[in-house]
């Protein structure tokens, strides 16, 4: 079986340190501020990010170029035989699509670009799959087929603490973001698949907004993942947020472990690709169902 390597981008929340650890390349996501760029991780640490998102800077979004991707490919096929690449959804950004085009074009049966349509931590859980079942001997077809398949079972529900991120990124009105702040809400979004979406949109604080998002879990758990085997004990749960403030977050985790009976849940940042477009102060929970026992 040929060697493979597992490569993702910084959106999954892992780590230049921690990729090194698990053996996975990780492609810093570019970020413009006032004009400047900066790359996560490497040039823009999560307390830099924040510090300039609430001073009013201007900060954006980009992605990086496809020939930086390619050369990475390049770099690592001089050591592998085949590369897994798993960018953030394309339904968040349009790397995952200009990668996939290169990959058919210039790389056919090297690398395979995974459109797993999922974000942080949930596609953190798609890297650590990967690695499993390369681990395992998959080959890299069948890999990329095993987490094409499972990608929708997954979810990522997310109270936010102000609109005023929403609103400048266009994702609700002007005239929803100042009812919702003269409302002091606390809504809780949706990312399933390729878009960030509306759940329950008049909580107001941060207690109801947990109760909220763990009873959305619970009809996750005992509605479409038990569907798929009949199981609702083989899922994993995260939490995340975004600030650099994680006290919250892990009174969650602990919430999430009393009302599961569960003894882990990953704990991680959101991505600043996301927290670009919500804010400081952002609580997450997140949940993946396991790898099938029959692949």
């Amino acid at each position: 079986m040929g060697k493979i390597a597992i490569m993702t981008d910084s959106n999954s929340g892992i780590t230049q340190a921690e990729g090194k650890e698990l053996g996975v390349t990780v492609v810093p996501m570019p970020f413009f501020i006032d004009g400047e760029e900066y790359l996560e991780d490497i040039t823009l640490t999560q307390e830099g990010f924040y510090e300039k998102l609430t001073s009013g800077a201007n900060v954006s979004t980009s992605q990086p170029s496809i020939g930086y991707i390619n050369s990475i490919w390049d770099d690592l096929l001089t050591k592998y035989d085949q590369v897994i690449y798993i960018p953030m959804s394309s339904g968040l950004s349009k790397s995952c699509e200009a990668a996939t085009v290169s990959a058919e074009a210039d790389y056919k049966g090297k690398v395979f670009v995974i459109n797993n349509q999922r974000i942080s931590v949930t596609q953190r859980q798609s890297v650590i799959d990967a690695l499993e079942l390369a681990n395992r001997g998959f080959s890299a077809e069948k890999i990329a087929q095993v987490l094409t398949e499972t990608k929708m079972n997954s979810d990522i529900f997310i109270m936010v603490d102000t609109l005023k991120y929403l609103k400048q990124g266009g994702r609700i009105t002007p005239t929803a973001a100042a009812l919702g702040g003269m409302l002091k809400l606390k809504p809780v979004l949706l990312i399933k698949g390729e878009k960030l979406d509306s759940y329950k949109m008049r909580n107001r604080s941060v207690e109801g907004a947990k109760d909220i998002m763990i009873t959305a879990v619970k009809k996750c758990i005992e509605g479409y993942l038990k569907d798929i085997d009949g199981r609702t004990d083989n899922i994993h749960f995260e939490v995340s947020y975004s600030g650099v403030d994680k006290t919250e977050a892990l009174n969650f985790v602990e919430m999430i472990k009393t009302e599961f009976g569960v003894s882990e849940v990953i704990c991680e940042p959101l991505s600043l690709s996301v927290s670009c477009h919500i804010g400081p102060g952002a609580l997450a929970i997140a949940i993946c169902k396991y790898l099938p026992e029959n692949i």
